[in-house]
């Protein structure tokens, strides 16, 4: 199960991917579709927040950071 580790409330829009970049902040970067789309991703909301090893880290479905602990070694 995933726990939410900072609330940032962002508003998704359509087109974008969000993910939480290396500083621990939110960022979005435009869908490629084929060869066009690719574009330079872009800040959308800091957060600083800390990455443990070991837990993948993603924008939920309200706009908050959550973490999920990742499967290895199966």
């Amino acid at each position: 199960m995933a726990e939410k580790v900072a609330k940032v409330g962002v508003k998704k829009e359509g087109g974008y991917l969000y993910f939480v970049d290396k500083a621990g902040d939110v960022s979005r970067a435009p869908m490629a579709r084929g060869r066009k789309g690719q574009g330079h991703p872009e800040k959308v909301a800091k957060a600083g927040v800390k990455k443990e090893k070991g837990y993948l880290y993603f924008v939920d479905k309200n706009g908050d950071i959550s973490k999920a602990k990742m499967a290895r070694g199966r």
